[in-house]
């Protein structure tokens, strides 16, 4: 009974006698079903990535973007349920106007990030309310730390990374993060570079049963002036080409 969770996820205040909350995980699973989310920090800033995955054809090219500015130094990539995405967005937008209207300064990347996850957190506590199903990638700037990249799970848990991933094929994309992040020992990757591996990294851990999707991309670095925007046309456009040509150059190598 305990391992199928029958009788025990009609709440989150419930544990089963295997100690788990099946409310979380299931909201993970919503999470493992949607397109791939990753981000990457560099040498001069950071970088988001998202697989947008279109569910109908009509749908028109660029709209209900999955990466969202919440402030000018700070904006969230996510992946799971895209109303709880935007609600986790606007959350965030939130806990930015307020800090600056009480403090008059910029909120600090990591006061954002923990009263993310206590907001996250908050959800798993009450009968009333269920947790979140998605994930939150969060890239940022601040005085103290310069440019961080956290990740918001739905529990509530939060961490810091130098690359991560999360959603449909994350294991595969956290492989790829890996090596980027160890041949880059130097601290030498820049942003216009991780761009376009980010880009092939989407195309190359894409799921050919989910045939239409689109790639955002989006950074927060020197060549953006600190704020966080979309990567430019031009730029995006050449690492998306590069990232299709060179799937078709693996295709080719494997026929």
């Amino acid at each position: 009974m305990s391992g199928i969770g029958t009788g025990y996820d009609l709440s989150t205040t419930t544990y089963s006698p295997d100690g788990k909350v099946f409310q979380v995980d299931y909201a993970g699973k919503a999470v493992d079903n949607g397109g791939l989310a990753l981000g990457i920090k560099c040498k001069d800033g950071v970088v988001l990535g998202v697989e947008k995955l279109l569910a109908f054809k009509m749908l028109v090219p660029g709209s209900n973007r999955r990466i969202a500015a919440v402030d000018r130094h700070a904006g969230m990539a996510g992946t799971g349920l895209a109303p709880d995405a935007r609600a986790i967005v606007t959350r965030a937008r939130q806990e930015c106007a307020q800090y600056l209207s009480f403090y008059g300064d910029r909120i600090p990347a990591k006061i954002l990030a923990d009263r993310m996850a206590h907001y996250l957190h908050m959800f798993t506590l009450y009968w009333s309310v269920r947790p979140f199903g998605a994930s939150t990638l969060l890239a940022v700037k601040d005085h103290e730390l310069g440019y961080a990249l956290y990740l918001l799970e739905p529990s509530g848990e939060v961490q810091r990374y130098f690359g991560t991933a999360v959603g449909k094929g994350r294991q595969a994309a956290k492989n790829e993060i890996e090596k980027l992040v160890k041949a880059d020992a130097a601290g030498s990757l820049s942003c216009r570079d991780a761009v376009k591996h980010l880009a092939r990294i989407v195309y190359s851990t894409h799921d050919e049963k989910d045939k239409a999707f689109e790639c955002e991309l989006s950074w927060i670095c020197d060549q953006s002036g600190g704020e966080f925007r979309r990567v430019p046309k031009e730029l995006a456009e050449e690492a998306i080409t590069l990232a299709k040509a060179a799937l078709e150059d693996d295709d080719m190598a494997d026929a």
